[in-house]
């Protein structure tokens, strides 16, 4: 592995499995000292330790990144233990998958703020002190459901657009101030998380099988491959990429 994240400090929300392991374990081998937040506190510290184990930089702090409190409060111990921030990567999120009619207003205040105020909170606590730091890069994990809506995703359909929005809007505000933001749009992953989806819609009619799969995006993706296309977000290498959308599906939407 190279460096290409050498010198800086990295939040990875929702850094402790999935695609977010992933990726915290990519930016730490990249050089970055990593801060794992995710309110999973054990999978976080396991995460951490094995990126230790490697000879890396590691820390975990448990909070709920839709609780602005636990978001400010994780943020100023994880700049307090390992410096100013210049990445984040926000990732954290979760779905529903239901026909519409059924769900809930719950649901749908509870997977706005999991996925889209969690951005907001993440990104407005670690600004400021990326700023001071001189700049830095953002990175939101959007999905091609932002853009290709799926039967029965109506509220993470809705959320993934704001997601993808949000990116794009934060890179126009903060540009002048050596601020990038992009966005991560995965397709069907090897995640718990992604099949788990798959199943579900499976489960309510929705052609899942391996040939529509392969009709769509060839193959199902893996974490890694997200967390490579969110390390060239995250570095150096895309110093004139701000306010795109990065699409890892493999021509997903595209067709």
């Amino acid at each position: 592995m190279g460096g290409r994240l050498a010198g800086k400090v990295a939040i990875v929300s929702g850094g402790a499995t999935g695609m977010g392991g992933a990726a915290s374990e990519l930016f730490a081998a990249e050089g970055a000292k990593v801060a794992i937040i995710d309110r999973n506190g054990e999978a976080a510290g396991k995460t951490a330790a094995a990126i230790r184990a490697r000879g890396h930089v590691a820390e975990h702090f448990v909070a709920d990144v839709s609780d602005e409190a636990q978001v400010e409060a994780a943020v100023k111990a994880a700049t307090e233990k390992l410096g100013p921030v210049t990445v984040l990567f926000n990732h954290a999120g979760t779905i529903v998958i239901k026909p519409f009619l059924e769900t809930t207003l719950q649901e749908w205040d509870w997977l706005h703020a999991v996925n889209v105020r969690s951005m907001f909170l993440m990104t407005r606590a670690v600004l400021p002190g990326m700023i001071a730091a001189g700049g830095g890069s953002i990175v939101c994990t959007s999905s091609i459901s932002a853009v290709a809506a799926t039967p029965n995703e109506v509220l993470y359909d809705t959320t993934k657009g704001a997601c993808h929005m949000f990116a794009r809007a934060i890179a126009v505000e903060f540009r002048d101030r050596n601020i990038r933001c992009n966005a991560v749009c995965p397709g069907f992953i090897r995640t718990p998380h992604g099949l788990r989806e798959v199943a579900d819609l499976g489960k309510l009619g929705v052609d899942v099988s391996d040939a529509a799969m392969a009709a769509q995006q060839g193959r199902i993706g893996e974490p890694e491959e997200v967390a490579k296309a969110a390390l060239f977000l995250a570095s150096d290498e895309s110093s004139f990429v701000n306010g795109a959308h990065l699409f890892v599906d493999n021509a997903f939407t595209a067709i």
